[in-house]
């Protein structure tokens, strides 16, 4: 063996095990609040900052051919793009597993040499690749037996896909004769281009909350994607996809933007594009010749038992029902937009010889393929879900689950939008009348313009909401003082969640909740949510919530539970959950369980009476969740009492939710009447408990 092939082998061995330790260092970030993205772009930016300084220690030129810059670009995506979706998955596996099963690219190069450039392959490259996919098929179970992700073993198949594309592109063009610093560098200068443009995108939305401006915002992201990828030689679809892998983040499922560009979308882009693709198709092909008759039948008959095969596997590994494996190939065996756009993109490019990738028969054929497999997938889901839905009601049913409903009183106009943003993402997704945006007005002098004011409220509030394709009922009503009316507004609709702002502060003298807050917890069992927020919710990249020992024993345990994972499941970012072990092991039994798909993390919280562990936790850009309780609750404790000065002063920077969960037992009474329009409160109780013993010894002292 040469020298050469002896320091090929050396450099592959440093290489691997260099690349084995990125979740050593990747995990803990994660744990610190550091999303993929920011990971990945400080990686980069010090990666390039270092091979900078060796080219220039070393004397290399930094000038690139026009020839060069092409190939480079496109390059530098895929290298991003492997290591986009390799830190991605270690979110939903074992970073062990995952970076084992990454190592596949060397036999999907070997693969990828053997199909497309007919690279002979020996009978020990078949031997060793046989040899690694059955190992890699054993790896279908993780820790403690768990069933490995299907998402993050996708992610991890992707990763090493695009790392085996890169080599191939590296050796077979002409990037081969690049000196090995110059062309990573270049890979990592165009490939960091992904990573900044969520960074560009979080900045756009917390600086421009106006709906006009980001909807604006989304389609320049989208063009410059596709203009971009144009430039550099590729289809400018793949441009926009980009684009909306960026922007997915910023653009909650539930919220009025994404409402709006669906609407755009369905309603312009997608009746353009298929205007285009059907007049670049001749039917009269289907008839006249046999061809594109014959590529069809194959596609489809391929395409469909793939699919149902793909499914059946699924169902098997995961132990799932008969009707969910069928409802899984239902939804996947549709091919539609994706598959045409493929076809177009090979339809396109012209080969060496003249002739196209795909010519006009395989074209033809896509077609008749994608309207058969529309009209299986139609009839198969429609069956599946049916099942599943009768089969959800009669769960339900036996269950006996309240209807869910979150009262939002709109008294501030600049706090409506996060209110019921927020309350959008925590809401149960299958109970469309769920919101109650409630205005209450006292009934004096002034109370003509409040009322039109409160109208004008509500009336935002319901434009937010339709915006979202979401209902709201919108409540205007007289009393005594707003707790007063929230109360009778609460029972009146059933209302099961109560979400407010933070008071502010008027005066030294004033409590930090204030006193409507405080007379609403005593006068309501109900679980109530006080929010202060900082920034578009949108924008928030963790929840940190912080659990007080015992909270499990609590009615509206499971509850609060569940819309905080919604709301993180929403929002893509992590649920980190500090509390005793006690409380961890139910939250973690819980979110297993019922909330698997949410990012969630759990931390050991064992000195609940100060707050100021927790300041190295919350950043500027999280949210930062407080689990109370009232006075009397099981979980409730003393420390509770210092809870408002130790938020003045931790957390004043950040963005807040205190969470009262449900309280068992009857609702307490009125806190206002007509004789005590003040509220009947604990304090005045105690006072008169006091009063009947003074009386008491005084009259005894009489006597004596």
């Amino acid at each position: 063996m040469d020298n050469k092939k002896v320091k090929g082998y050396a450099y592959g061995v440093i290489a691997s095990v260099s690349y084995g330790l990125n979740p050593l260092f990747a995990l803990p970030l994660y744990a610190s609040g550091i999303r993929v993205d920011s990971v990945l772009f400080y990686r980069y930016v010090f990666a390039l900052l270092f091979l900078a300084v060796m080219m220039k220690m070393s004397g290399q030129s930094f000038a690139l051919k026009r020839n060069e810059i092409l190939p480079v670009a496109v390059m530098g995506l895929l290298f991003s793009f492997s290591s986009l979706f390799l830190f991605q998955s270690f979110n939903y596996m074992d970073a062990g597993i995952s970076s084992t099963i990454l190592f596949m690219y060397p036999v999907l190069v070997a693969v990828i040499m053997a199909v497309f450039f007919k690279e002979r392959l020996s009978v020990v490259k078949i031997a060793s690749i046989a040899t690694a996919f059955v190992g890699i098929s054993m790896l279908y179970k993780g820790e403690g037996g768990a069933t490995l992700s299907m998402t993050g073993v996708c992610l991890v198949l992707m990763s090493s896909l695009t790392y085996a594309l890169y080599i191939v592109g590296v050796n077979r063009s002409s990037l081969k004769n690049l000196p090995t610093a110059k062309l990573t560098f270049y890979a990592l200068l165009f490939g960091i281009i992904i990573f900044l443009m969520p960074r560009i995108s979080r900045w756009f939305f917390r600086t421009y909350e106006d709906a006009v401006m980001q909807f604006i915002f989304v389609l320049a992201m989208v063009f410059l994607g596709g203009g971009l990828m144009e430039l550099v030689g590729m289809e400018g679809i793949l441009g926009a996809f980009l684009a909306g892998l960026v922007l997915n983040r910023f653009v909650p499922h539930v919220s009025p933007l994404m409402n709006r560009l669906e609407f755009v979308g369905n309603a312009l882009f997608i009746p353009y594009f298929l205007i285009g693709v059907g007049m670049i198709i001749d039917v009269r092909c289907l008839f006249t010749e046999g061809e594109a008759l014959k590529v069809a039948v194959v596609m489809t008959v391929v395409a469909t038992f793939s699919k149902w095969l793909a499914a059946w596997i699924t169902q098997k590994i995961y132990g799932m029902k008969k009707v969910e494996g069928s409802l899984i190939f239902g939804l996947s065996n549709a091919q539609a937009a994706a598959t045409l756009a493929a076809v177009l993109i090979g339809h396109g490019i012209i080969m060496e010889n003249g002739e196209r990738l795909l010519n006009d028969d395989v074209l033809n054929g896509t077609v008749v393929m994608i309207l058969f497999t529309c009209i299986i997938s139609s009839v198969v889901t429609e069956r599946a879900a049916r099942k599943m839905v009768t089969q959800e009601n009669l769960m339900e049913g036996s269950e006996g689950k309240e209807q869910e409903r979150i009262l939002i009183p709109v008294a501030n106009p600049e706090t409506i939008e996060g209110l019921v943003g927020m309350a959008l993402m925590m809401r149960h997704p299958k109970q469309k009348e769920s919101l109650v945006a409630l205005s209450v007005i006292n009934d004096n002098n002034t109370s003509e313009t409040k009322e039109l004011i409160g109208k004008r409220n509500l009336e935002r509030t319901a434009m937010i909401a339709a915006a979202a394709d979401a209902s709201v009922k919108t409540v205007l009503r007289y009393d005594l003082n707003i707790a007063q009316g929230i109360i009778h507004t609460q029972k009146e609709y059933a209302v099961t969640d109560i979400v407010i702002g933070l008071h502010r502060k008027t005066n030294l003298m004033d409590s930090f909740f204030g006193t409507m807050t405080e007379n609403l917890l005593k006068g309501t069992n109900r679980q109530i949510m006080i929010a202060k927020l900082l920034m578009p919710v949108n924008t928030l990249r963790r929840i940190v919530v912080a659990v007080p020992d015992k909270a499990e024993y609590e009615k509206g345990f499971l509850k609060w539970m569940t819309q905080l994972c919604r709301m993180g499941k929403q929002l893509g970012c992590r649920v980190h959950f500090f509390a005793t072990e006690d409380t961890l092991k139910h939250l973690r039994a819980l979110t297993e369980k019922q909330e698997a798909n949410t990012f969630t993390e759990f931390s050991l919280l064992e000195e609940w009476d100060d707050l100021l562990l927790l300041t190295g936790q919350v950043n500027y850009d999280h949210l930062f969740v407080v689990v109370s309780s009232r006075k009397g609750s099981i979980s409730y404790q003393t420390s509770f009492e210092r809870l408002p000065s130790q938020i003045s002063k931790y957390f004043a920077n950040n963005s807040l939710l205190i969470v009262y969960p449900d309280q068992l037992g009857d609702d307490p009474q009125e806190i206002v009447s007509f004789s005590d329009p003040r509220g009947q409160s604990e304090t005045r109780v105690y006072d008169n408990v006091g009063k009947w013993f003074y009386k008491w010894f005084k009259k005894g002292d009489e006597r004596n």
